[in-house]
């Protein structure tokens, strides 16, 4: 068959497919499944036979949001809140993958060119982070404690105070996202400059290893959630410039509820970096090498499986529970 043909076949379908999909009309779970093996076979047909068609794209799409669409009406009694962790946040992190990779990349590019502006330009450095914090690391830098500016105040007091901080700025870099994304970018160009800057003056310092295993204690959970929140305020830019097949006002919409709850998820380990910071940084100068890099690891590790292998072992489960058993 040809393409044409195959699209003015089932062009009628998927569109009032997706029309019930986006206006709730669709409740019953049993009509949803079998609306979604069509789709799938249909998916199945254009990739084999259309491997280069557009088509593609819009099934790959209307699939994803019937999948979607199943899980919630699916889902039996059990706890709302750990439905939300251990299901719903994963698969919109498998949905919107191809943001959170961008986001890394991005994060990448610019600590780069951090840490090369500061490799450059004697004054960078000062120029990002202020003379008065120059100074005072050069200082604890010359008593052997690179990171002391960590055991300053009180540990409930740094807790507190960090952790707040770090939620604000990660509200910020989601609701930044409504400039099309690129108030999101210049958030995380800001964040990612500071990085790679500050990193380069410890290795230029000769105490890079201390500041490591000092810093990245909290930095593993902190920096990560941060990548996270800027991809939902990417997530929440596309919405806007890209709403598909969608009218603008219903892609947005979407956007802020997606953007929302992959915000939201990343608040557990903001909250954990800052307890890290206002409790265990402080001793990283006097805690074996050992201990220091067990809990970067561990902490980093955690945080790297929820978001980038849980998700496809989550949709790989839901998917085979939704099609295969119940309703091939």
């Amino acid at each position: 068959m040809r393409e044409v043909a195959f699209i003015k076949q089932n062009k009628e379908k998927w569109l009032n497919f997706e029309q019930a999909i986006s206006n709730n009309n669709l409740k019953d779970p049993d009509e949803l499944a079998s609306l979604y093996v069509h789709l799938i076979n249909d998916l199945s047909y254009a990739q084999t036979y259309y491997p280069k068609s557009k088509v593609i794209i819009y099934l790959n799409h209307l699939a994803s949001q019937a999948f979607q669409k199943i899980y919630k009406t699916k889902r039996e009694d059990s706890n709302r809140i750990i439905e939300f962790w251990k299901t719903e946040v994963p698969l919109l992190a498998y949905q919107y993958r191809k943001f959170i990779y961008i986001a890394f990349i991005v994060f990448g590019f610019f600590t780069f060119i951090g840490a090369i502006s500061a490799a450059n330009d004697g004054e960078f450095v000062r120029s990002i982070l202020g003379d008065p914090y120059v100074d005072m690391t050069m200082e604890n830098i010359k008593n052997g404690d690179p990171v002391a500016v960590y055991k300053s105040g009180s540990n409930w007091g740094s807790f507190i105070g960090i952790t707040v901080n770090n939620l604000r700025v990660g509200i910020i870099s989601f609701v930044m996202g409504v400039f099309g994304g690129f108030g999101t970018l210049w958030i995380l160009f800001k964040n990612c400059v500071m990085l790679g800057s500050f990193q380069y003056f410890f290795y230029e310092q000769g105490v890079f290893w201390e500041s490591v295993r000092g810093i990245w204690i909290h930095g593993s959970m902190e920096i990560f959630a941060i990548v996270i929140e800027a991809a939902a305020g990417l997530i929440l830019g596309a919405s806007i410039l890209f709403p598909g097949t969608y009218s603008r006002k219903v892609s947005f919409k979407r956007g802020v509820k997606t953007g929302v709850k992959i915000l939201i998820s990343t608040f557990p380990f903001t909250f954990s970096a800052g307890f890290l910071e206002g409790f265990i940084t402080r001793y990283s100068n006097v805690m074996p090498n050992f201990a220091s890099v067990l809990i970067i690891l561990f902490t980093l590790s955690l945080i790297s499986y929820y978001y980038l292998v849980y998700p496809f072992k989550v949709y790989k489960r839901e998917h085979q529970k939704l099609v295969l058993p119940e309703y091939a």
